[in-house]
């Protein structure tokens, strides 16, 4: 079964009930799951353990007249920003410094994360968010990492994010779902079991993405994007546990999820994204239905999946219609832009 089906599957179940069993693990078999339960625990030993805890990154960030817009942070250790030294390392903080540099407006941020949060804890962090603010102007959400780890079947972790992304899409806050990392970059976790974690992860972050735009959200795919760096670049990439990200990796994963974060809040809705220094031959655009484009979000680096429109249809025979944006790094200062690259918008066939 393909990664697109597996998603569709997944996200099907976890809206009409039900499950696959534990994280998939039943297709493995008794002795494949000792050797499974073996490196799980020889990982868990080799992760250490980081001092302290996450910085508390509630506070106003920027400047600008004006109300400040409000901007919700949902998720696990990534979201609350364990491994981060400072408040303006985090993920939501970096995120909240560019939108409202872009805006120019402050940006209020409220997080509402918790270090250890799977999937099923985002039924309690969105009650508390929107206790908090009434009506956040945007919500991004981190999680998924937990899931894997706690080996949770992955059909009852997306309905949880699904429900989540509906509840702040109702309070009228835009959401924006960075997917579940790819957890085959973790250096002590060894084969197989590193290779079995690397699809678990990518499995789900598909399904996270039917899911969340079925809801009205958009998801940008981190595992792709910061994968490869991680891998290259551990130390750098990496707290000193060898799993959660550095400042660095935080800055990293900021960067991917700050264009679809001020999109979704209407800042550039032409996608001309001149305030990022990219030409239109930098960004390509393709409409696919949303199994596929969750596919294709898994496998590239910074893929942001949003609902789109085909003729005023919101849904094909395969499902609801989505937009792949794909935004690349920006050329070299010194390097001539190549005049023949140009936007492209491709429709997927149904067949």
């Amino acid at each position: 079964m393909g990664r697109a089906r597996r998603a569709r599957r997944i996200a099907q179940t976890a809206a009409y009930g039900g499950g696959f069993g534990v994280a998939g693990i039943g297709a493995i078999g008794a002795v494949g799951y000792a050797l499974i339960k073996a490196e799980a625990l020889l990982a868990k030993r080799a992760v250490g353990i980081l001092p302290g805890k996450a910085p508390d990154d509630d506070a106003l960030y920027g400047s600008g007249p004006g109300t400040p817009l409000q901007m919700v942070v949902l998720g696990d250790s990534s979201a609350a920003g364990l491994g981060a030294e400072r408040i303006d390392q985090t993920i939501g903080a970096i995120v909240a410094t560019g939108v409202s540099a872009f805006s120019g407006r402050p940006v209020r941020l409220t997080n509402v994360a918790v270090v250890g949060a799977t999937s099923a804890d985002l039924d309690l962090q969105v009650a508390n968010a929107l206790d908090l603010v009434a009506r956040p102007d945007v919500a991004v959400l981190l999680i998924g990492t937990n899931d894997i780890t706690h080996r949770i079947d992955k059909s009852i972790a997306v309905r949880h994010l699904e429900e989540a992304a509906r509840r702040l899409r109702a309070s009228s806050a835009q959401v924006v779902v960075g997917t579940c990392p790819d957890l085959g970059t973790i250096q002590p976790i060894a084969q197989p079991l590193r290779a079995i974690a690397r699809r678990w992860s990518r499995d789900l972050a598909a399904a996270q993405t039917v899911a969340v735009v079925e809801a009205g959200g958009r998801t940008v795919s981190l595992g792709d994007l910061i994968g490869p760096e991680f891998a290259a670049a551990p130390g750098e990439m990496f707290s000193t546990d060898r799993f959660h990200p550095s400042p660095a990796g935080y800055a990293r994963a900021a960067a991917a999820m700050l264009p679809s974060v001020c999109s979704a809040l209407g800042l550039f809705p032409q996608e001309a994204g001149s305030s990022f220094g990219l030409q239109r031959g930098d960004v390509g655009q393709q409409v696919r239905p949303v199994s596929r484009a969750a596919t294709r979000a898994v496998r590239d680096p910074g893929t942001e999946v949003s609902p789109t429109q085909i003729a005023g249809e919101t849904r094909g025979p395969l499902g609801r219609w989505a937009m792949v944006l794909h935004r690349v790094r920006l050329p070299h200062p010194g390097r001539t832009q190549d005049p023949s690259m140009g936007q492209t918008q491709q429709v997927d066939s149904a067949s």
